[in-house]
């Protein structure tokens, strides 16, 4: 049986390589590829030891993470962007448009960890990239993508309870 430490110095260059060859399709960065790997092979180490056929193992793997990554992004609907309401608009609109925001500003402060500064960041008007932010925050590139994943998941939790969901056709039940 190889070492734990042998194993992931032969799997390393595999792994890039399937990641970057991979990623593009699946619509995610091959750093969140690698890693989500990565994180599946050290659990199966935990849990049943070392796969008997590595390399075949780690691309079934690869392969598997980026369906999951691509059936994710289908079910994924764009952001539409929350403008101001018009000078002309409602006072009514207007106030329920501010306080939604106030509830989201202070869900996003609410969460733990690194998520204050990490949604703050993703939620800046000049709307800067991952390598931006990944500097600004002192963090990997390619931990960003499941941090904000994780971040996002628990903001939505939060707001759950406090925001009530649209129902047909976009109306408050």
């Amino acid at each position: 049986m190889t070492s734990p430490e042998a194993l992931l110095a032969t799997l390393t260059p595999l792994l890039a390589a399937e990641s970057r060859a991979e990623a593009p399709a699946a619509g995610i960065e091959a750093g969140d590829l690698e890693q989500a790997v990565w994180l599946r092979l050290l659990e199966r180490l935990r849990e049943d030891g070392a796969p008997e056929r590595p390399a075949e193992w780690l691309r079934r793997a690869v392969r598997a993470e980026a369906r999951g990554a691509r059936r994710a992004s289908a079910r994924e609907r764009a952001y539409r962007e929350e403008r101001a309401p018009e000078p002309d608009g409602s006072p009514e609109g207007s106030a329920l448009v501010s306080d939604r925001r106030r509830t989201v500003r202070a869900a996003v402060h609410r969460t733990p960890g690194h998520c204050p500064r990490l949604l703050t960041a993703m939620l800046h008007p000049t709307e800067p990239t991952y390598r931006e932010i990944a500097g600004a925050l002192g963090i990997s590139q390619g931990s960003l993508g499941p941090m904000r994943s994780r971040c996002l998941g628990c903001l939505r939790r939060m707001l759950a309870a406090e925001v009530p969901v649209p129902g047909v056709r976009g109306r408050v039940p």
